[in-house]
């Protein structure tokens, strides 16, 4: 251990054991060595690194699409590049599910080569996440268009426990030929947030020349990399690193991340199963429908305020949840403050 410079595209054991992770280890775009990989300051890094390269190498003036609503730092972050934004809907607030009808509509009004930006798993904020059936017609769909899918991993492995299941949509989109970017975040699986462990990946499609192209892409990118920070910081890739690649330690983690992602999972239910016992109005199904770390509650701005105030809950005013704020000591509380408030504004 030291405290010199990693190389500007950072810890290699680390970018590579990233891409196995994210793409699988036998995926075809690792085998045919057409992808990159470069260390970046977290997920928002990668994001950012993405967004300046596409800013200055993406062909004509495409806009980039988000989710409604997406990660507020999204916006800012393409804005920033002067990438023009546009949404496509996503949460309905009737179901309290995916609007896949909308979704699917904009994105085909999109004008052709337009930059599709999709969440890989638990969305952020809405914890609503397209089935494996919803992810084949999207790429279906982005095909025809020509579209540019720009994957945001933050939550691999802490969404279903089951780090396969979560990068799913990633390789099935690389399996159908398709030319993307990955952002992807340690914080949260790893625990890393202070450390700002993240990687960025692009993958080109197949073709004779593949290797060329990931290696010019690759170039430009260490340009704009040590234009930017220089080279990455070295102490959490140096720790998921070394989990990543040993094999006893790696099985740790993943159980570990089972454990997690099953408590949180076990809190959703017991929150629907307690509102559903009380008969608190409205349904509460989405509770269990949505996955990962946060829950679009349903609640109004009023009701959230009030709960704020009455019972000293706190989220934020669009009535979204941190699913791990919720244990089984103030589970019961939660509940019938959150009864008592929907009774109370009912009408």
């Amino acid at each position: 251990m030291n405290h010199e410079y990693l190389p500007i595209a950072g810890l290699s054991t680390f970018t590579s054991a990233a891409a196995k992770l994210i793409l699988g280890a036998d995926s075809p775009a690792i085998a045919e060595k057409r992808t990159c990989s470069v260390q970046t300051i977290s997920g928002t890094g990668a994001v950012h690194l993405g967004a300046l390269f596409l800013a200055k190498f993406y062909p004509g003036q495409p806009k980039v699409y988000f989710s409604n609503p997406t990660w507020a730092n999204h916006n800012q972050i393409f804005s920033n590049v002067s990438i023009p934004i546009a949404t496509y809907p996503y949460f309905s607030k009737s179901t309290k599910g995916l609007d896949f009808t909308g979704m699917k509509k904009a994105i085909s009004e999109a004008p052709d080569h337009s930059i599709i930006l999709l969440h890989a798993c638990a969305h952020n904020p809405t914890g609503v996440d397209p089935t494996q059936e919803q992810w084949q017609e999207l790429a279906a769909l982005l095909k025809q268009k020509s579209h540019f899918p720009f994957f945001d991993c933050a939550y691999q492995g802490f969404a279903s426990g089951d780090l396969a299941k979560d990068a799913w949509a990633v390789r099935y989109f690389v399996e159908q030929g398709f030319e993307l970017c990955i952002a992807q975040s340690f914080a949260k699986n790893f625990g890393l947030y202070g450390e700002r462990a993240g990687c960025f990946h692009f993958v080109t499609g197949a073709g004779t020349d593949a290797q060329k192209t990931i290696g010019r892409i690759a170039s430009q990118l260490a340009i704009l990399q040590r234009s930017e920070i220089s080279n990455p910081p070295a102490y959490g890739a140096r720790i998921a690193g070394l989990i990543l690649n040993d094999e006893t330690l790696f099985k740790e983690w993943e159980e570990d991340l089972r454990t997690m992602a099953g408590r949180i999972i076990t809190m959703r239910k017991a929150l629907r199963a307690k509102l559903e016992e009380m008969g608190t109005p409205g349904t509460w199904n989405h509770i269990t429908d949505q996955i990962g770390m946060f829950s679009f509650t349903g609640l109004s701005e009023k009701q959230v305020l009030e709960l704020r105030d009455v019972a000293h809950v706190y989220m934020t005013k669009n009535g979204r949840i941190s699913m791990a704020g919720l244990n089984t000591h103030n589970i019961d509380y939660f509940a019938k403050a959150v009864d008592k408030v929907v009774r109370e504004t009912q009408g």
